[in-house]
């Protein structure tokens, strides 16, 4: 078992985190970014990005490949693949399989996962027709009939995604009209591979071996039908994760972080970043954004803590 002391620990390596281990890295204090995965977060698995300034279309692996050279530039210490146990914010320690980080400052930047629809089949069926990222399985629908459950942003983006494989792409939304942008709406309503279902929700995924329909529900008449369809891409909101860190700082009712505008939490010493947070936009430039900010306020605080006169 290692231990490793550093000025600020980083939860996290998608774009806040990232961002944050660069500012941070900048203000000449040791940095650490702990992730359980690999570097890059969300935005990895992402096609294409066309609204991060500078590039009209940039693919998300790309961008996020570019974001970790420049945290090596300033010589961020990393530590991917991490499977974290235990993290005390109060004392400000990290603990994993195989090492013990401690820290002046904490800067939580782990992100959220797609909200599961919590119904017969999801799970059963998960890598077997149900899926929650197109970009990693879009191929897998050649020429097959697909369905894509939400109506925002990602939905639509995804839905229109997976046209490129499927010969078929069902958008079922609860309402009658969209939440997504748009420019993306008129995209996805000129897609003749697109068919909207409205005022409808997921009641059961079913299948065989693999998911071969789905019963869904009219909201205003109570209605049942199946839809025969291969595959399933739940895109119906977000969830933080945030269970290690649960009871130990100020949520909102849906678990996400509360922080005031520079980032801090309600425990000194500790801030959050990006879709962890509770924030009224979540983009990767939003997230870049915030964690700047928060790494600049992280420095600021190691530095009122090396002002402070030594304990007799």
């Amino acid at each position: 078992m290692q231990n490793y002391e550093f000025d600020t620990i980083i939860l996290g390596g998608g774009p806040a985190g990232l961002s944050a281990g660069i500012y941070a890295s900048r203000g000449a204090v040791s940095t650490a970014i702990i992730d359980i995965n690999m570097f890059g977060g969300q935005p990895s698995n992402y096609l294409e990005l066309e609204n991060f300034p500078s590039y009209q279309t940039v693919g998300g692996y790309d961008l996020m490949e570019k974001f970790e050279e420049h945290a090596d530039k300033f010589g961020v210490q990393k530590f991917p693949m991490q499977e974290i146990q235990t993290v005390d914010l109060k004392n400000k320690t990290v603990s994993t399989l195989d090492a013990t980080f401690k820290a002046q400052t904490i800067i939580i930047a782990t992100g959220a996962q797609p909200m599961k629809l919590g119904v017969k089949g999801e799970k059963e069926f998960l890598g077997r027709g149900v899926s929650y990222c197109a970009v990693c399985d879009g191929a897998f629908y050649k020429d097959k009939t697909v369905a894509v459950v939400g109506g925002g942003n990602a939905a639509v983006e995804e839905g229109m995604y997976l046209t490129k494989f499927a010969s078929k792409v069902y958008i079922i939304h609860r309402r009658n009209e969209l939440r997504a942008d748009k420019i993306v709406q008129e995209r996805a309503f000129k897609n003749p591979k697109i068919e909207f279902i409205w005022d409808s929700v997921v009641e059961e995924i079913k299948g065989s071996d693999l998911v071969n329909s789905t019963v869904i529900r009219n909201v205003k008449t109570n209605n049942l039908s199946e839809l025969h369809i291969n595959g399933i891409f739940p895109y119906i909101g977000i969830t933080p994760n945030v269970e290690l860190f649960n009871g130990q700082l100020e949520q909102d009712a849906k678990g996400f972080i509360i922080t005031d505008n520079t980032m801090k939490t309600s425990v000194e010493g500790i801030y959050a970043v990006g879709d962890v947070r509770t924030t009224p936009l979540r983009q990767v430039i939003t997230a870049t954004a915030d964690g700047a900010i928060a790494a600049v306020y992280a420095v600021k605080y190691i530095e009122t803590l090396k002002e402070l006169p030594e304990k007799v």
